[in-house]
């Protein structure tokens, strides 16, 4: 019998995801459980398991393409049992059947925003105490991670760079976190020539030369001509060359519809072409819903090429067009990348906790001398047990005693039933800086661990997200945050908050500055001290003022005399 297996969903706030690479191919053979994907989504890289025992049958999607969840991605031929009769070929613009009318529609949802349960997160350049080489910053020293020898870690737009440029990330030595591969270690490895075995390479045509991009499409597609009169055309242009008439034909007008039926691989073709399926025009049929044929989409693509062509030809006569600014001429010292993935999520939670949340930011300083020298004393204590111990555990503690102290500020508004609700766990958030966008990985419990244990966890799901192998739940159920400025140099900020939290902390660079300091006969005098300076934004619809300094003077309290978190 054949199993067909959609891409599952992988955690909560999750609705698509990229199929960053197959780890089988078809007619290879499986077990239940056994990794056969791996898929990123914009929280982290996971693996995808087989269901059954069985043989690999069909690979639906290709790597590289973002999916949404239950989209079939793969099917199986289960052991033992009989194999069903193969779906009808889709090849040539054949009409799609009646059985195949599922997966269209979870084609057409590809289209479809996807939402954003709870956002990961809310704040602007922010570490987590451990950015390495600053000097006097919270947790300075950073320990290298070696990349695991049998996964590739990259962002989608790093993979996407590496394919059209023919580069084999197996052979690209990572030198973001953890080994992660950059974009600058591809555009390395591509000045050195492709390492891999990609098919990137210039076609010349008449004198212009064609990108990597339109030569994959000359290849793919139904062009005889990969060259145009512009070589960085967009992608409609490098996928509909299939006439090249000096002529511009009659301008085909675009519907608008919300429905369209079409076998999928000519919504491929669509997709390929960059046109958009609903908007090409049709007089077909099915089942009472407008029906595309691939001969339309070519049509329709064919038209929009000469109408882009006849727009650039007016430009460079000096005559106005309707789109002008959409279009870059060869040359221009600009690029344009998808806005998705991570960086779609941190700026969708940017502006709901901005527009829903009213922000005030509180700012103070404080001596933590005594801190200093207790984190000295206690970290090769630490490091005989194998963890690395810095600040950030410390402040940890002494938040979680401040948010016993004022609860309001571990609260959180349920503005659907109009209610505060008050949380008796203390969950922090930790803000970490990772190559493809900031990160929040959380702590559970912090009330209840001392510092050895706080760090030891902080340390691990720390890591996992600058490695994108953290699990969506170890991204989720904070109910404070903490972040880390001065990781990177910097001492004042006005922190965004991890909505729907109430509050987050942002802390700035150790710097010795100088200080009146009295001694216990009342005589004055001025001192180098170290001196650690605090941003903590709050959520105004619950925080008066008062209560946000009070709590910033309960934290400032813990980490002047470091011995009192010896009571919590």
């Amino acid at each position: 019998m054949v199993r067909e297996f959609e891409l599952p969903d992988v955690g909560e706030g999750v609705a698509e995801g990229e199929l960053v690479s197959w780890l089988v191919e078809e007619g290879d053979e499986v077990s239940e459980d056994q990794p056969v994907a791996e898929v990123e989504t914009d929280k982290a890289l996971v693996e995808v398991p087989s269901p059954v025992d069985g043989t690999v049958r069909e690979l639906h999607v290709e790597a590289g393409k973002v999916v949404p969840v239950g989209t079939v991605i793969i099917s199986f031929n289960v052991e033992g049992e009989e194999s069903e009769a193969p779906r009808a070929s889709e090849a040539s613009g054949e009409t799609a059947s009646k059985d195949e009318e599922p997966t269209e529609s979870a084609q057409e949802q590809a289209s479809e925003p996807a939402g954003v349960d709870s956002p990961d997160h809310a704040q602007v350049q922010a570490d987590d105490g451990e950015a390495a080489g600053s000097s006097g910053a919270l947790g300075a020293e950073t320990d290298e991670v070696a990349t695991p020898q049998d996964r590739v870690f990259a962002p989608p737009r790093v993979r996407k760079m590496a394919r059209e440029e023919g580069i084999d990330l197996t052979r690209v030595r990572g030198s973001g976190p953890g080994g992660r591969i950059t974009a600058a270690d591809v555009q390395a490895a591509a000045g050195g020539g492709p390492t891999g075995g990609g098919q990137a390479q210039t076609q010349e045509s008449g004198g212009t030369t064609a990108t990597a991009d339109e030569s994959a499409a000359a290849d793919d597609g139904d062009s005889s001509d990969a060259g145009t009169e512009e070589g960085t055309a967009d992608a409609a242009s490098s996928q509909a060359q299939a006439q090249t008439a000096s002529e511009p034909p009659a301008n085909i007008e675009s519907a608008d519809r919300e429905k369209t039926l079409a076998a999928p691989a000519t919504r491929r073709i669509a997709e390929e072409a960059g046109v958009d399926i609903d908007a090409v025009p049709t007089d077909e049929e099915r089942d009472g819903e407008a029906f595309v044929t691939p001969e339309a989409v070519r049509e329709y693509a064919d038209a929009q090429q000469r109408a882009q062509e006849a727009d650039r030809a007016a430009v460079e006569a000096g005559e106005p067009v309707g789109t002008k600014g959409t279009d870059f001429a060869e040359g221009e010292r600009e690029r344009r990348e998808p806005f998705k993935g991570v960086r779609k999520t941190i700026a969708d939670a940017m502006v709901e906790s901005k527009y829903s949340a009213p922000h005030v930011t509180h700012h103070d300083e404080v001596d933590v001398t005594d801190l200093v020298e207790a984190r000295e004393q206690l970290k090769p204590r630490a490091e005989d047990r194998g963890i690395r111990l810095t600040y950030m555990p410390f402040v940890m503690k002494a938040v979680v005693a401040a948010l016993q102290e004022y609860p309001e500020m571990n609260a959180v508004i349920d503005e659907e039933n109009e209610e505060i609700v008050y949380r008796d766990y203390y969950n922090i958030g930790i803000a970490t800086a990772t190559d493809v966008g900031l990160m929040v990985p959380v702590v559970d419990d912090a009330d209840r661990k001392g510092l050895l244990q706080l760090s030891s966890e902080m340390n691990e799901v720390v890591q996992k997200a600058r490695e994108r192998t953290i699990s969506p739940d170890e991204l989720r159920g904070s109910t404070f945050t903490i972040t880390n400025v001065g990781g990177i140099g910097g001492e004042y900020a006005t922190p965004i908050l991890n909505y729907p939290e109430a509050g987050i902390l942002a802390l700035g660079e150790i710097k010795r500055k100088p200080r009146v300091v009295v001694d216990e006969t009342g005589a004055e005098s001025i001192e180098p001290r170290s001196v650690l300076t605090l941003s903590l934004s709050f959520d105004h619809r619950l925080i008066d003022g008062a209560v946000g300094a009070q709590f910033t003077n309960t934290v400032m309290e813990y980490l002047e005399n470091p011995h009192l978190l010896l009571l919590e």
